[in-house]
Order: C-alpha cells, then structure tokens, then sequence
C-alpha cells in the first residue's frame, strides 16, 4: 500500500489558454506539475504483485481447421488448425486450447483411448504426445524426423506402439511410452513385388485388422494396398487398382474392407479374392447415353460401419460428378438401398463415424457423424430416418459474419441476462435432433468468482450479437439485425448507397448502458441507431433525424451591414439541419440525401430492442459523409453525442432534436490552440453562406453585447482577451454561433422572430486573430484507423494500418481536419469557478485537445419532455501528445464515479393508473458522497502517448506520465482491479500496461502481442476485474487477464478433460461364432518391436525431444479430484511395493541369520576339536 500526499494548484488565471499554451511533459512515471497549501491524501492499495497477464479461455470456431479426433470412451474431441492450434471440447463448459510452440499445420490427431493422453502430428515432421490429466495440457515428448516426411499415423486401441506412415512409403513404429522409434521398419522396397518398377507412393492409410492384430493394411497413394504380417515379417497379400486411394475402413469382422478412389468409386475387397474387386459402385455417377459413366470427383474419405439390427452404413465425403457445377460440399449416407445426400454450407474438412464400442472387431452400432467444416462443426444423428444435426452448444458462429467491433461489460446488473436469453430463446432455430449432445466428456464447475459478463459482438451485415460470458463460458443470448430498421434498395434505385458497395449496413462501434438498456449502434454508411429495450412487441413509426457535417475552414468573415435579419430557424423545428434533396447542388451530384433510406411506414417490431431514432449524415455536394469517430450517449440527460473528422453533434433523443452541430474548428472559436491554413467556402455553398452571414450585425449590441444561441461561440478566449458576455440560450434547434451558421454546409434557414431584441450593429468578429501563419496540423493516425471503412479484403486493412507517428504541431503537409476521437457525458465542472457540478460533455480530439461543454438540463420529466436543453460556452481544458482515446472520473478517494443514467423502464408496458410510470434517474455526482462538496473530483485523460490527471473544477494537472515514445497507444481504459482502480493501456508494439490512479505509477509492463493486422487493434478492449478480449483470429475470440487473483483462481475455473472412467469389456463372441469365425488374435507387439528383438534405430531418422514430465509424472500431475485419485493409487502401489520389499528382506534376513548360526555353530565345533587336539598334545 502507498500513501501519497498531493498539493493542489489553485489557479487564478480566467482563461484555460495558459493550460494549453505550457503543457506539463514529463519522462518521470507520475510527476506532480502543481503546488498549493491544500492538501489530499489518496490511499493506493495496488502494487506491482497484484497484476500478472495470462490467457484465461479462447471462443469460437477454430481457425483454419486441418484435423479432427474422437475418444469413444471420454467422449471428448480434438480440432487441430493450420497454424498449429488445438481446441479440445467436451460437454458445454469443457473448451482447452493449446498451441504447438511452431506454428506448424496440424496434419492428424489421435487419442489414447481412455487414457489421458493425444497424439498431434504437425507439418514439421514431429510427433507431440499431450497429457489431458491436467487442466492446462502440457507436451510430455516431441519427435521429430529428420530424413522422412509424415503422411498417415495409426494408433490400436490399447497399445502403446503408434504406426508412422512417410511420404517415402516407408512404415516406423514410436513408442508411445518413451517416444523413441523402434528398430522394426517396414520398407517399401519390401511391401511391393520385386518386378514392380515404380514406386507405390506415399502411405495413405494405416489400420491393423480386426481378426488378427499381427496383420496390418498398408495403401499407399498409387492404389497399391499391401497386408503385412508383422510376425513373419512378409506380405499376405497385394492389391492393385488403376486409381489412386484416398482412405480404407474395415468391416468389423475383418473379412472386407473398402476403399475410396480418386475417380468417384467406392470398391470393397475380399480378403479370399483379392485379384479384384468384389464390388465396385459409382454412388453418383450415373451411366450416359454411350453407355459410359459420368466422371466424379474424388471420395476423400469413406466409413463402413455395421449395425446390429439394420443394413451396413456407408459415410462417405464427395464423389460428385463434374458436370453439375455449382452444387455445395455434399456428405452422403448410404444406408441399405436408401442414399442420402446432405449439403454443406463449406467444404468439408473431416468427419468422424461416432460408434458404441472403441473396438473395431465388434459391431460397430454408429449413432452420429462429427463433420468438421472450414467455418463449422456439425454433429448429424443417425439413429433418426431423416438425419437431423444436433443443437451445437459451443459457440461456434461467432463468425456467422465477420467480427467488426466487440465490446466487453464485467459486473452488469443480475437481470439482465436471464432477460436476454428469454427473448433470444423465442427466436432459436428448430428441426434439431430431439436428443442431448453426444460429446459429453470432462466436468465443469462453475468458479466460486463469478459475476454476470456481457460480450456485444458487431457484424459486417449489420447484426448484433449478446453473449454470455459468465465464468469464462461463452452462450449466445440475443440477435439484432439493424438492416430491418432500412429499406431495401430497389433494383436500378440510384442513392447514396455506394458509400461502401458491400455491407453498407456493417457495424462500427456500439455503446450500451446497462442499467437502462439504451443501445447505440454506428453504422459504417454514417448512421446511428437508437434503441430502447421492451418485453412487448410494438408497432411504431421509426423517427430519422438527417444531419449534414461536413465542414471546411473558412476565411476570415465578416458580417454584412446591410442585412439586419436573423438567422434562426423556426423555434419549432424539429430537425434544423434537415435540407431538400438537391438543393444548392448542379445537376447529377449527390447532396442533402443519406446513404441510406429509413423505413417510413410504421414498423411492428417483437419485443427486445425496438429502434426509436436514426440518425443519419448527409452526402454534401458529391461528397460522402465522413464516417463517425466517437460515440456516447447518456440515458440521465438523454442526449447523443457523435463526433467525426468534421465536427461534433450532439442530439435530444427524448425530443427528437438536434441541439448542437459544429465544426471542430467552430469549438475553439477565435482561442485556437493550433494555426492552421484558411480555406475558402466552396462556391455553390457561397450564397447559404451570405444569407447567414447578412444577419450577423443584427446580434451585437453596443450597450449590452449579448447573443443568445443553442451554442456559444468561444470568444472571449481570443488572443487580444476581449471576451463578448454570453448567456445561455433556450433554443434546442437553432444551429448557429454568433448569427452566422456553425455549418458551413447547412442550408439557407429560415427567419424565426428573436428572443431578445436586436439593436444596431456592434463591432465586427473574425474567427482568426491577426497575425498568425498559415501552419497545418498533422491529423492523428488513431482518427484514419478509425475511419478506415470495414472491407472483406484483410490484406487490404492491414496494408492500410501504419505504424508511423507524428505529434508534431506545425506540420505543412498535413490536412487541416481535426477529428472528435471520444466524447463523455458526466456531471463535472464546466468553469473554473464553479461551486457545484453540472451537467458537460468532456471532448477529446486527433490533435491531443481536451474542450469541456458544459449544459443544462432539466431535471422534472415534464419540463425535460417540454423545456430545451441548453448548452453553454466552454473552452479548451488540456493540450496532450496525440489522439485523446480515453476520459474518466474519479472522486477525491479515488474511486471510479459512475455516470448518471436512468432506472429502466418498459416504453410499451401496460399502464398502472395507481402507479403513473416516471423517470427514474440514478445520478453520481462527484460531491455526493465526499463530506466536502466544494473539493472537486479529478478527471483522467490519456492519449496516445500520454496520460494526465486533473483536478477539477480548477483544471490543475496533477500528474503526467510520458506511456510511450517508440510506439502508440491504441487502446486505453480505466477499469477496476483486485478492489481499486488503474488505467490499462495497450500499444501498438505489443506491450499490456497498467499504470495506478490517480498517481499515474506503472505497475505492470508486459510484452504480450505485436499488433500485427487492424483486427486486433480494432477488436481490443478492456473490461472491469483486470479482463480483456480481442479477435485472434477472424472466427475465434482471446480472452485474458492481468489480474492476479483471477490467474490464480484459473484452475478452479477451467474444466477437466479426463475423467476416470471404466474401459468397456469386449463383448462375448459366443462359442459357435468363435469357433467358426475365429476370435480375434492377439499380438505381444513388445516382442515384436521391442529392442531386444527389433533392435534400435538409426539415431539420425529422428530426434527426441523431452517434454516437461515423465509418462509417470503425466498421470500424477493432474490437478482436482482425478489428480488426487491418481496420487492415491500410484501411493497405494508405492506402500505395498514397500511392504512386499519388506517381507522380502525380512525373509532374506531370517535366512541370513540361519545361516550364520549354522556357520557359527560349526566354527565352535571346528575350534572345540582344534582345542582338544592341543589339550592331546601337551599331554
């Protein structure tokens, strides 16, 4: 724990300019920048050991999927990827994922069958053996071949010799236990005729048979399949066909099998003919008019499986013909005389028969087929006619459509999920199989540190995903699709559309409250939608609110004497930027229209979340709206704020207005802290531009000089500090500042009658003081990563990041254009000599400034319902190195001061007469629960490459911390952990930091994950409990931790993969079926390939490599209930071994000591006769 004292500054100066014109840099973590006799003492619990990064859980569908494996008897199933990753999955809840060190492709997995344990060989040429007894799974050996590549490997159940088939046609055999190869080598040389003039190819396929485990089936690519006797180390027999083979299966009796070919055929051998086929079928290829078959493609891979109580099922993958283009993936089930063929939405990876029994020489009873496509993983039923896919419970579409922004909530209200599900549960596709999931494998508890999580998911269609993530799962609970809120275009219906040609409706940012369940979404097209959540279906019309934003600098401007009429709208209009289509545009160029078109008519919606405003920007002259940067919304005030690299707006939602629109130049007024080039107006906006500006000397009067606006312009912080008195407005739609129009592009307005009388002409303003050069500012790289439209090309976004930064403040080259990166609404102090908080929004933008707005809103429902809301003069507050990307509060104890929002309410529940439904507001003010309300609160700010702490309402820098130099932030947060509050950065190198509040310590710094493509710097995000996620991948999601008591309470949340279970006995033949048919051989492979008799291998075919532990520790290490059975055990075996070692030496020491006594006694016999003899002689 650390105390520290900070000094206050109380600054005297009326102007923030003196902040702006000598920021406080610092290289030190945490400088104090100010001094003043008061004093605050703040206790800071956190320190460096309460933080420690670690992956907690990866979701969603596995990358690149190249493997697929199944434990008939743990009832798990393993997916290996291309880039090396394997997800293992169990019941709902039982999700691992482990990563090879290289990132080599994973060619084929297999199980020990019940025994803990998997077998991953990659594209490397090396073989991993895995240990499942632990939660975390862990490489217990490597090996790895150095002269041969691997093609096929096969492992019988219950035998710890696994089959390595190469590219060379060669066979090896590992020991599993030891992970070492055998001296016993099957040659290919050797497999084929010595006549035999080419070589057979690369193994294929590998499988023992079921009547004789000496026997082991060898195709190779060719179509050569060859039986090796292992004990006489010969051929039994050879098989040759003209196409090549792809796979082979058994039937269980061991007196067939069938394989699949490169021209669509299926044929099945008898081992007593094997000169040809005993059948050869073409399941799709139907015979033409000459008599000839179609040409099919390739059958991949086949299953035969026998059933007891019906016909033989075959499963088999492609096969179709040539001719029929177009036609999806297809998996066919051939069961008796009826075939089914089932259409995939991808291609098909692999699939896997799902069967009673783990041996292969009984009848197999198959009851479900595991298919792993490229994007999905289904499970079809096969115990029903009409093969029905079982539910999936993981949540394996997260990729449904590609991921364009994620947003991650900790700690949300208790109801809020339940009531999610319910209505989500109403819309859940049907025609599933009635039955439970069939991979029911490992347990799963959940942890005893659980808190209700929230993940919202942005698509490129434009929907909406809720999930659940509570305890480190992931279920899906609701969908939204904003494109219902728009009209279809018509065919040939020329708009403004082809803003972004494909997923016009695609999703960019989101911002939720929970607590009063107000959503917002932003459109890539330059829309937001608001929606409200209700638990009844309604009809209601959808209001659109059309906003134009598109902005230039200006010259200097002078106001006409000539024209005394002013410039406002009408005190009733309701959207005061809204144009006629076409107006002041030339003919065939697109103005004043959206990108999209609203649905006019009423709309029925079900219950969920029902949009009640869109708010869309306008085309200006030909020109399309800038996308939108910045997003808050505020259900206590009711207000929307947006931001682009044109300007701000700020919308009433409860009425339906727009309140504010400027430019983010018309922010600063005539105290801009930058110098930038003066522009002209465009000329077809000229004449709107002179009508405003002909009322201009009507609103300055020599006696009083006061305007009254929605808006104040900011200039009293002019250079010359000659201040013009201001008064807050009562107007919620005028949008002008000073008489003239804040938008450079709004069109000609509307004479209204004054609210103040206006008296003559006053002295003229200009927007620019005198004197300063024409200097640029570089426009921030965090606004152009923002604003960069959403594309299906990856390479292209990627390509378009760019990792150069400049902060430099004079840059000539540089656009003009300042984007309003974030916005928050809070209840803070909008002047320096404010006694008590009011309502501001706290502006951030690319150039690193900070302005506070602060408004009044009023607090009954009826007079909100009726009175506008004004917004009064603020001013510039701070001045950083680069883009501002995060504002909070906290209190003067240092604790997060949550925004003001209101207590949800049903708009379309039924009405209680005795019970009138009202605004209920929850408002955290900063002085609420301090004994003093004058001290403030403080207010943290980080930017690219800084981050600072204020006092307010003083606006004294407290500290300042320099977070990077060689890099940039991209994202930054301040959430909680381990019961405080710290600021978590992460940069574009790669580094994860949290630095302490409000001291600004750093705390933690860790080289996690470069940032190497815009998915991951566009998906970031920090959540409450020291969590956070990003997408790893187009389909999958990463979450992590940098807290320290969730690392350490890891284990207890993860599921156990292994679980104890008896291996099922093999079934009773029978005598008759025995003795006829012969029972099933078996075969002491230790014989066989151990090196006593096989000898060893050569040293340079392959490389161990050890793992972490033993195969001894591997079933001693698990961790819970199958860790401690183990430990039992092996003690147990330990304590009677030490027993038995006992009796043992007890028994050797018995017969040691009759020994001796019988030596003993035979010594004094021997010196009893030499006495005597003596005692003779000296007679």
């Amino acid at each position: 724990m650390k105390k520290f004292r900070k000094v206050l500054d109380g600054l005297t100066t009326s102007s923030p300019g003196g902040t702006l014109g000598s920021p406080s840099y610092s290289s030190a973590a945490g400088t104090p920048t100010a001094s003043t006799p008061r004093e605050i003492d703040v206790q800071e619990t956190l320190v460096s050991e309460n933080f420690q990064l670690c992956k907690t859980v990866r979701h969603g569908f596995p990358y690149q999927p190249t493997a697929l494996a199944f434990d008939p008897v743990q009832k798990i199933v393993a997916i290996g990827s291309r880039t090396g990753g394997v997800r293992i999955l169990g019941r709902p809840g039982v999700d691992c994922y482990c990563h090879h060190e290289t990132t080599a492709a994973v060619l084929q997995l297999q199980f020990l069958i019940n025994e803990g344990a998997l077998v991953t060989a990659c594209a490397d040429d090396t073989l991993h053996l895995w240990n499942l007894r632990q939660r975390r799974p862990a490489i217990l050996h490597s090996l790895k071949f150095n002269r041969e590549r691997i093609t096929f490997c096969h492992l019988p159940f219950q035998s710890k010799w696994l089959y390595v088939g190469t590219e060379r046609g060669n066979t090896h055999i590992v020991n599993i236990e030891s992970f070492v190869l055998s001296g016993y080598v099957i040659m290919w040389n050797k497999a084929i005729e010595l006549c035999t003039k080419t070589h057979p190819g690369p193994v294929v396929h590998l499988s023992d048979s079921p009547k004789d485990e000496g026997k082991l089936l060898i195709g190779f690519e060719s179509g050569t399949v060859v039986q090796w006797d292992l004990r006489m180390k010969k051929v039994d027999f050879r098989i040759y066909y003209d196409e090549a083979i792809h796979s082979v299966s058994w039937h269980h009796e061991g007196k067939q099998f069938m394989c699949s070919h490169s021209d669509g055929s299926l044929t099945l051998w008898n081992q007593r003919n094997t000169a040809r086929p005993f059948q050869i079928t073409f399941p799709h290829g139907k015979i033409q008019k000459d008599g000839r078959k179609e040409s099919c493609k390739p059958i991949l891979k086949v299953e035969y499986k026998t059933s007891r109580n019906s016909e033989p099922f075959v499963i088999f993958s492609g096969g179709l013909s040539y001719d029929k283009a177009g036609r999806r993936p297809t998996l066919t089930i051939m069961h008796g005389k009826a075939i089914t063929v089932l259409e995939m939405d991808h291609p098909i990876v692999e699939f896997m028969v799902l069967c009673e029994t783990p041996y292969n020489n009984e009848v197999q009873e198959p009851y479900a087929v595991v298919v792993l496509l490229e994007k999905d993983f289904i499970v079809v039923d096969l115990t029903q006619s009409n093969f029905p896919i079982f539910e999936n419970p993981y949540p394996m579409d997260i990729h449904e459509s590609p991921v364009t922004c994620t947003a991650y909530f900790a700690d949300c209200p208790p109801d809020i999920i339940p009531i999610l599900y319910s209505i989500g549960a109403k819309h859940k596709k049907t025609g599933f199989s009635q039955k439970e999931w069939p991979i029911t494998g490992g347990t799963w508890n959940v942890g005893s540190q659980t808190y209700p999580e929230i993940i919202i998911t942005g698509h490129a269609d434009g929907s909406i995903k809720f999930w659940d993530a509570s305890a480190i799962t992931l279920q899906m609970l609701y969908k939204l699709k904003t494109s219902k809120v728009f009209e279809k275009p018509k065919p040939g219906e020329v708009r403004g559309g082809d803003l972004v040609e494909e997923d016009p409706y695609a999703v960019q940012m989101v911002s939720w409250c929970p607590q009063s369940r107000i959503f917002c979404v932003v459109g890539i097209s330059a829309h937001i939608i608001l929606y409200r959540f209700s638990k009844y279906e309604a009809n209601t019309p959808i209001v659109s609110l059309e906003v134009r934003l598109q902005c230039d600098t200006e010259e200097v401007l002078s106001p006409s004497e000539t024209e005394n009429q002013p410039c406002f709208p009408e005190p009733g209009s309701h959207s005061p930027v809204q144009a006629s289509p076409g107006s002041g545009a030339s003919e065939g160029v697109k103005d004043s229209i959206p990108c999209l078109k609203v649905k006019e008519r009423p709309v029925r919606v079900p219950p969920g979340y029902q949009a009640e405003l869109v708010v869309q920007l306008l085309w200006v002259d030909g020109e399309p709206p800038g996308q939108i940067t910045s997003l808050d919304i505020n259900s206590a005030y009711g207000l929307l704020a947006f931001g682009n690299s044109n300007g701000l707006a700020v919308v009433d939602y409860l009425q339906k207005t727009l309140l504010l629109c400027l430019s983010t130049l018309d922010l600063y007024g005539a105290a801009d802290p930058y110098q930038r080039l003066t522009r002209s107006p465009r000329k077809n906006r000229q004449s709107t531009s002179d009508f405003c500006m002909r009322g201009l000397s009507s609103f300055y009067s020599d006696s009083k000089k006061r305007i009254r606006t929605s808006y104040q312009s900011l200039t009293e912080l002019s250079d010359n500090q000659q201040s013009v008195d201001m008064e807050r407005s009562k107007s919620p739609t005028s949008d002008h500042v000073n008489g003239h129009c804040t938008s450079p592009t709004s069109q000609p307005c509307s004479a209204g009658k004054p609210r103040i009388p206006i008296g003559p002409e006053g002295s003229r303003l200009t927007r620019r003081g005198p004197g300063r050069p024409p200097f640029r500012k570089a426009q921030s790289a965090a606004c152009m990563e923002i604003s960069l439209p959403v594309s299906h090309t990856e390479g292209s976004r990627e390509n378009s990041f760019s990792r150069s930064r400049s902060s430099s403040v004079s840059s000539i080259d540089r656009e003009t254009k300042e984007a309003v990166t974030t916005l928050q609404f809070g209840e803070s102090y909008g002047r320096k000599g404010d006694a008590q908080p009011t309502p501001c929004l706290w502006v951030g933008t690319s150039l690193g400034v900070v302005l506070l707005i602060p408004m009044s809103v009023p607090t009954e429902e009826e007079e909100r319902l009726e009175e506008p809301v004004t917004i009064g003069p603020g001013g510039a507050v701070l001045l950083m190195k680069g883009s501002i990307l995060r504002l909070a509060f906290l209190d003067l104890a240092g604790a997060i001061i949550p925004g003001p929002h209101e207590v949800w309410r049903d708009p379309n529940g039924p009405e209680d007469p005795d019970r009138p439904r009202r605004r209920k507001l929850i408002n955290f003010s900063p002085w609420s629960s301090q004994d003093g309300c004058a001290e403030g609160h403080l207010a943290v700010v980080c930017s690219e490459r800084q981050a600072k702490v204020l006092l307010m309402p003083s606006q004294a820098c407290l500290f300042v911390h320099n977070i990077t130099e060689s890099s940039f932030v991209l994202r930054a947060d301040v959430v909680t952990a381990c019961n405080s509050v710290c600021l978590a950065c992460f940069c574009a190198n790669g580094h994860i930091m949290t630095l302490s509040l409000p001291s600004l310590r750093p705390l933690m710094d860790v080289n996690y994950l470069p940032m190497t493509d815009m998915r991951i710097a566009r998906t970031f995000c920090f959540t409450n409990g020291g969590q956070a996620l990003y997408l790893s991948s187009p389909t999958e999601v990463q979450r992590i931790t940098f807290s320290q008591d969730m690392c350490e309470n890891l284990q207890e949340m993860l599921g156990e993969l292994f679980t104890p279970i008896e291996t099922p006995e093999v079934q009773n033949r029978g005598f008759l079926k025995g003795f006829f048919g012969g029972n099933a051989q078996n075969l002491d492979r230790e014989e066989l390939f151990g090196e006593a008799s096989a000898g060893k291998a050569s040293r340079s075919l392959a490389q161990h490599i050890p793992g972490q532990v033993g195969m001894e520790g591997m079933k001693a290490a698990a961790g819970g209930v199958v860790g401690d059975l183990a430990r039992a055990r092996i003690a147990l075996d330990e304590r009677g071994q030490r027993l038995g070692e006992l009796e043992d030496r007890t028994a050797h020491m018995m017969t040691s000591a009759e020994t001796f006594s019988k030596h003993a006694h035979e010594v004094l016999v021997f010196f009893t006769f030499l006495a005597q003899i003596a005692a003779i002689k000296r007679c």
